[in-house]
């Protein structure tokens, strides 16, 4: 296992501190906010702790307020409700005393039924594709000293973008995003951590695609962005550590805000998850 993603199975590992009250620590890098991506994961991780036998097939979150990179996050799980095949959890993210995001899950038991999905369109595999560590690696000199480290750090997931987007003086493009990820290294085959891999994961590139037809960046220093919520749909069972299609576009944008959704394939075309997002996307110039 890589030291990125046995840091993020790390982070990913919540200490239990209470009955249903779990402490989640980030990593160690300087950042002006958490990683959203990571307290998805993190609650997802929490609610887990209280499951038993059932997979997640949903969750739905709200960010409330920024994280704080340099405090740990207290998770405090609400066990909603245990049914016969449905067990459904609310998980609130605290820190200085007030929430930072809330999320609620619902989980199943394995049950079988109706199926069918939509088909994956043909794409460019990922061997023919750059990694994203060496895009950027190649505008590292023109990014700002104090956000090099930052930009050019090992990451768990190694993204390979189809068409990618200008970290600097982008052009409108359409509103559409397809990478192909995964996780740097093995992470094995347990259903609940890879899941909470590709949670963290979903939130990567996904409020970027609203950005595309107006030809910003969130480096161009001119725009502030937040993600505002966020909702997946786990469909069918994958691995987090092979390669996986992220079909992005955004159909909205108005408000201050821009609408996202994503499909996440496997390489044989199982659909496995689907994704949507609200964000904030406010010129700041």
């Amino acid at each position: 296992m890589s030291d990125a993603v046995e840091n993020l199975v790390s982070i990913l590992d919540l200490e239990k501190i209470e009955e249903n009250l779990f402490r989640g620590h980030n990593p160690e890098v300087t950042w002006q906010r958490v990683f959203g991506g990571q307290v998805i994961g993190q609650a997802l991780v929490a609610a887990y702790r209280t499951v038993e036998n059932r997979v997640c097939h949903s969750l739905h979150a709200y960010f409330l307020r920024p994280g704080d990179p340099h405090l740990p996050i207290l998770y405090e799980v609400d066990r909603s409700r245990d049914g016969k095949s449905f067990t459904t959890r609310r998980v609130v993210a605290i820190q200085h005393g007030q929430q930072i995001f809330n999320m609620a899950a619902s989980f199943q038991v394995a049950e079988e039924g109706f199926e069918h999905q939509d088909k994956m369109p043909d794409m460019p595999s990922p061997e023919d594709l750059l990694p994203d560590h060496e895009l950027r690696k190649a505008v590292a000199d023109q990014i700002s000293e104090g956000m090099r480290a930052h930009f050019k750090r090992a990451r768990p997931i190694e993204v390979r973008p189809i068409k990618p987007t200008a970290y600097l003086h982008a052009e409108p493009t359409e509103p559409v995003n397809n990478v192909w990820f995964r996780a740097s290294s093995e992470v094995g085959g347990d259903v609940a951590l890879n899941q909470c891999i590709l949670a963290y994961a979903s939130d990567m590139s996904l409020l970027d695609t609203s950005l595309r037809p107006h030809g910003m960046s969130w480096f161009d220093g001119t725009v502030q962005t937040a993600s505002l919520d966020h909702a997946m749909w786990f469909h069918r069972p994958f691995r987090a550590d092979e390669w996986l299609l992220y079909l992005q576009d955004s159909p909205s944008a108005g408000g201050a805000r821009g609408f996202n959704r994503g499909a996440i394939y496997k390489r044989d075309g199982t659909l496995v998850a689907s994704v949507a997002q609200e964000g904030l996307i406010r010129y700041r110039p």
